[in-house]
């Protein structure tokens, strides 16, 4: 329940004219649910012959005590209905109460629709904060937090378990703002009516709430574990589609639908049992609240007969009526409760990411930087992912305006070190500093807004070329979307399709050639016009052509900018200020590539094999 709470004290706030017109409503449904139970005592009097003969009115006031008040309204309800029947006859004085009826049916149940009607607006606001909230998140979180998670469990926990604590805020929004309401009034007439029968009745509520409460001890735990699966499942079909060609170019249809065929029959094993315990709160209320009213009937009757009851038959089978009517918002508290057993665990799951603590934490006091000016340092840097040193006392200046390149074996370290200048991981030791100071000292965005990056693989979104190029630059008008693309060697293939720069170039750009993917980035690079630029292998995976086009590009990129630059392909870094070779995390040489070449060491093992 706390969980509950916890979801309505971060996000109620700005809906608490909606709380305040649901009780209002809520409150309005159950006075008038009362008045028309309230018609069966005159009907029953003037059908079974049970009203009193002779009245006489009783004067009251507001200062007499309760007792005397709610004495006087009997006995003079009475009174008032043996005048109608007196004057009017029976049969049109069942047609007054028929017609009273009616009207207040109506009242009830149009009260009761805006009760519900006015939660709407608040049940969906709710919603969509927890997935703005969620989603900020996300964004806001390192890259290494997305290393430990699998991207199929964090959208099932965007989509399914959202989903399902919405269900479960509608429940508790039912069970708060409505049930309690209606419950407390009933209780209230009921003692009114006969104290010693309400009294009787709480001793056997928590009897049976005990019982219904049995069965959802172990529903958290399951839920949660039905949606951790859910989650495998969007992980799988995440797999499955990127690596379609793998998976039919080795055969391996059958065992990758028998692998998922396996996780589908855990999940459905899994809701059998979630389902079949939430279905149960309902037919076993009912059996109980039904059990309960047995009781009461035999009771309450021996009070009646015995001639020890304060109400008569009628009066009686009137509080039969408000009892039973409580048993409908017992039923729904119940299946409440187990709704929110169930989405307490897609609850937790959702906080997982929430609560999740950023290790990338932004100065309290930032330094304003706008340009770069001098030069960037890594002063004595260390980094490790989990325990093993993947960098090791890394010292290098890189001078604006100057180029220099990373090379070496596969897993020395060569992204991992460009990937702490923009802070996407943080340095265990050493730092690196920026114009002399840290950049952990710096707010990211100042630090990211003096970057371009060109990655290996051309990350593009699925959407038109003018967005792709524009994506992350405000305001930036089509001429200068175009001059980029020019530069970029872009602009004649995107002339060529159909609707030129508004055509879209499909999923993760897949209508495009891959040189064409990363002309596209480098033009999106150079309408960004950073001072620093960061190429990560941007030509490795392109074929001889592409190469060629895409170098181009990247050298018209590289002009007055300072550059730090990951490469297999020794060819394209020759004219680098500066190579550093890196082997186990560590740079064990540098210099410009003929100086290299005659030290005879790693760098030069490297270029005769590619020469090879």
């Amino acid at each position: 329940m706390r969980k509950i709470f916890d979801i309505f004290k971060r996000f109620l706030p700005p809906y608490k004219k909606y709380v305040v017109w649901s009780l209002i409503f809520n409150f309005f449904a159950t006075i008038f649910s009362l008045f028309s139970f309230a018609a069966l005592i005159p009907i029953l009097q003037i059908l079974f012959g049970l009203k009193k003969t002779e009245v006489a009115f009783m004067a009251w006031s507001w200062a007499d005590s309760f007792s005397h008040i709610v004495e006087a309204f009997k006995n003079n309800f009475s009174y008032y209905l043996n005048h109608l029947i007196q004057n009017s006859g029976p049969e049109l004085t069942l047609l007054y109460i028929s017609l009273f009826l009616i009207v207040l049916t109506a009242l009830k149940t149009g009260s009761t629709y805006l009760g519900v009607r006015v939660t709407i607006p608040m049940r969906t606001g709710i919603v969509r904060d927890l997935k703005n909230k969620l989603y900020r998140k996300i964004v806001s979180l390192p890259i290494g937090y997305f290393t430990e998670e699998r991207k199929g469990d964090i959208m099932s926990r965007m989509l399914s378990d959202i989903n399902e604590v919405e269900m479960s805020i509608l429940n508790a929004v039912d069970m708060i703002f409505k049930n309690p309401l209606m419950i407390i009034i009933y209780l209230g007439v009921m003692f009114i009516m006969s104290w010693q029968m309400t009294l009787f009745v709480l001793l056997l509520l928590p009897i049976s709430g005990w019982l219904i409460g049995l069965i959802g001890r172990n529903l958290r735990r399951q839920s949660a574990e039905a949606q951790s699966l859910q989650g495998a499942m969007l992980s799988q079909m995440d797999e499955t589609l990127g690596g379609l060609r793998v998976i039919k170019a080795f055969n391996a249809e059958t065992k990758v639908e028998n692998r998922f065929a396996a996780l589908n029959e855990r999940i459905r094993k899994t809701f059998n049992s979630v389902y079949a315990r939430y279905n149960l709160a309902s037919p076993l209320g009912e059996f109980v609240g039904t059990v309960v009213i047995a009781i009461l009937i035999w009771f309450g009757g021996v009070m009646i007969v015995g001639n020890h009851s304060t109400i008569g038959a009628a009066e009686f089978i009137y509080f039969l009526v408000i009892f039973y009517s409580i048993i409908g918002p017992a039923k729904e508290l119940s299946k409440a409760y187990y709704g929110i057993r169930k989405g307490m665990a897609a609850l937790d799951r959702i906080d997982t990411i929430l609560e999740a603590e950023n290790n990338i934490p932004e100065p309290k006091k930032p330094v304003e930087i706008k340009a770069f000016q001098n030069q960037i340092e890594f002063k004595d840097v260390s980094f490790k992912y989990q325990s093993e040193w993947v960098l090791q006392n890394i010292n290098l200046t890189v001078a604006k305006g100057k180029t220099v390149a990373f090379v070496g074996q596969s897993g020395s370290g060569k992204t991992t070190l460009i990937d702490l200048l923009p802070r996407f991981y943080d340095v265990k030791k050493g730092e690196i500093l920026l114009d002399g100071v840290n950049i952990k000292k710096i707010k990211t965005q100042d630090i990211r807004k003096l970057i371009g990056n060109v990655n290996q693989e051309a990350i593009l979104f699925n959407d038109s070329f003018y967005n792709n190029i524009a994506f992350g630059v405000e305001h930036a008008t089509m001429e200068q979307v175009i001059e980029a693309a020019k530069i970029a060697n872009a602009h004649d293939f995107i002339m060529a399709t159909e609707n030129g720069y508004e055509s879209t170039i499909g999923d993760r750009g897949s209508k495009l050639s891959g040189g064409q993917r990363q002309r596209i980035s480098i033009a999106r690079a150079i309408l960004k016009n950073p001072p620093i630029l960061i190429l990560d292998e941007a030509t490795s995976a392109l074929d001889t052509e592409s190469e060629k086009m895409v170098q181009k590009a990247l050298e018209n990129l590289m002009k007055n900018r300072t550059t730090m630059v990951v490469a297999h392909r020794l060819s394209t870094i020759q004219k680098a200020d500066e190579i550093c070779v890196l082997h186990e995390g560590q740079i064990v040489e540098r210099g410009k590539h003929d100086e290299l070449i005659a030290l005879n060491g790693y760098y030069k093992k490297l270029v005769d094999m590619q020469s090879f």
